[in-house]
Parts: structure tokens; sequence; C-alpha cells
């Protein structure tokens, strides 16, 4: 069957070919009635818009690049589930790549994103090299950096604050009574990873405390098992464990109730970062700090179209704050009580 036209739908509907193309165009200017004869013609047709044809023309793919290293940690598919919509409210389709997490992963793949003629490229959970950077800039394709920061990359970037929270973290075990508190850590060559570390370790210095023991769990749930049984298995274990993301704070809990026969918190406290819903289940109850996902997804839409409409704008460093959810994982403070909500 030869495909059905704009030119035939305008003719059904009874208005101009132009008047077609912008029903299909999205955030076009049309009027509800001409909306509404023009895409019951199409139904009746059975036209469907020829949008690669369009992109030739116009020069815009309507297609967002989303680069994605892992899925496993539940923070992840919920804020990308989350970007997906708020992109295709905005008139966009998100092209989905997986890769490993070092930047060589992300060079293989650059070159079969860009000749899909994306019109903005979204980074989560991957770094990117300063050659990948360049490429992009010169191709005239704007980068936002999603739960990512680069030194010196020349790229958008949103992330909440990781510093601020691991601080928090610190400051908030070290008011409770605690003294010897440990870290797992999770992938040294993340940024979220270095600065949530950053901050523990200057409450820690605001107290006078050094770390009394750091394990590294790479953001590997069965490394961070395996490093929980290892710094909390002598007779010198920590009395609070901060541990870089929730994903790893679960199987450590698990490991010191399970292989140690620990009480968590009556021998040893637990605090997490990012605030996945696992971690208001009452198994874990885990006091943790909340990466608040709409914020940081609404920052990086409007970072990536401000950017798409001002390719000159100077790229912004968004931060957004990161509040710590009281649970029962920890021994609370005396005058904190637990968060509701």
């Amino acid at each position: 069957m030869a495909r059905v036209t704009a030119h035939q739908v305008a003719a059904k509907a009874g208005v101009s070919q132009s008047a077609v193309s912008r029903v299909f165009t999205p955030g076009a200017s049309v009027s509800d009635a001409t909306r509404k004869k023009v895409r019951a013609a199409a139904d009746e047709l059975g036209y469907r818009p020829n949008v690669l044809a369009r992109s030739l023309i116009t020069g815009k793919s309507r297609i967002v690049g989303l680069i994605v290293a892992y899925l496993d940690n539940y923070f992840y598919p919920e804020a990308l589930e989350k970007l997906s919509n708020a992109l295709q409210a905005e008139g966009y389709h998100v092209l989905v790549f997986m890769v490993s997490k070092t930047t060589e992963g992300v060079d293989r793949i650059m070159d079969e994103i860009l000749d899909y003629q994306v019109d903005g490229i979204v980074v989560a959970s991957v770094d990117l090299t300063s050659e990948l950077t360049e490429r992009c800039r010169a191709q005239k394709v704007p980068v936002v950096l999603f739960n990512r920061t680069q030194d010196g990359a020349g790229v958008n970037s949103v992330t909440s604050d990781n510093f601020e929270g691991g601080l928090a973290v610190g400051r908030f075990l070290i008011a409770g009574g605690h003294q010897k508190i440990g870290y797992i850590a999770g992938y040294d060559g993340a940024s979220t990873q270095r600065d949530r570390e950053a901050g523990l370790r200057a409450a820690l210095a605001e107290a006078g405390l050094p770390l009394h023991i750091r394990g590294d769990g790479a953001f590997i749930q069965e490394q961070a098992r395996a490093e929980a049984l290892r710094v909390c298995g002598g007779a010198n274990r920590p009395d609070a464990l901060f541990v870089a993301n929730d994903h790893m704070a679960f199987p450590v809990m698990d490991a010191l109730r399970n292989d140690l026969g620990l009480d968590v918190p009556g021998d040893i406290s637990v605090v997490g970062y990012d605030d996945v819903p696992p971690a208001a289940w009452a198994a874990y109850d885990l006091t943790t700090v909340r990466q608040r996902a709409n914020k940081m997804v609404e920052a990086t839409v409007s970072a990536l179209i401000r950017q798409m409409q001002a390719p000159a704008a100077p790229p912004v460093a968004h931060v957004i704050d990161s509040p710590l959810v009281v649970r029962g994982s920890a021994r609370r403070p005396e005058g904190i009580e637990r968060t509701t909500r």
C-alpha cells in the first residue's frame, strides 16, 4: 500500500498542508479545532508523519541519547524513567545506550550515538574524556552529566550535594556518640564517591577524629558485602558505617546481621545514600541521604534544552540539596526525631 501523505490528510480535513505539519510538530501553535480535524483525518486514512524525513529538513532529530553504565542500583531505573518521561513531554524521544562504566566504554559507543544525529546527550553514571567533550562541542551537540561532575569538562552537570550529604552523615553519627566511624567507599573514579567521602572526612576532622577504617565497595553489592565482613569481623570493628550508596548498604546490613550476628543499630549504626524505595522497608529501615530525583531530572532537562537553544551559553553545574532521612538503622542523637516522610 502507498504511504498516505500529509497532502491527502490536509485535503480530507479541509486545512492547509502546513496546518497538518503544525499538528504533528511538538510545541507548534495550532487551534484545538484544527488539531481535532487533522487527527480525525489522519486516523481515518492511517497517516503517520515521517519523523526521519522531517529531521532531514529541519536538521533536528528530536532524539536525545542517554548513556548509562548500569541499572542494578534502584536509583537509576527510577531516575531515568522520570528523565525519559520529562523529555518526552518536551517532544523528544530517548535512545538508551548501555556501556561499561569506564571512559573507554563511552569512547567506543560515542560514534554510534553521534551517527544518530541526536540533538543532545545525557550521560548518567559514567564520565567523559576531554576529547569526547570537544567532539560533542565541535558537532554542536549539548551534553549534560547526570549524577556526575567533571572538573574542566566544559559541560553541564547535575548532582545532589554529595559533599554536604557526606558532611551531614558524619555530623549525625558523631552527635550520636560514635567514635569509631568507618566508610564503605564506592567506585573511586566517580565524583559522587569522592565528594561523599570528602564530606565525611571533613566532619571527622571537625571533631578531631580519624576515619576508623575504610572498605572499597566499588558500588558492587558482592564486593561491599565482603568488605563489611572484613572491616567488621575483628575485635576492633567500627561502631558506625557510612556506606556510599543504598545499593551497597543493603548487603552490608545483611552481612552484619546474618553473618556476624551483630545488631543494627545496637552494635553498629549504618547510614546509606540515595533513599531508594527499599530503604524505607521494615527489613532495612535505613537512615540515608535522599537524592531528590525529581529536582535532578528537572534541572537536567532544563539545562539540556537551554544549551540546545543557546549553544554558546556557558555550562552550569547544578547542585541539588540532599536532606538526611532519619530512620532506624543508626543511633539517633538526642533531640533528633525520626523523619516522617
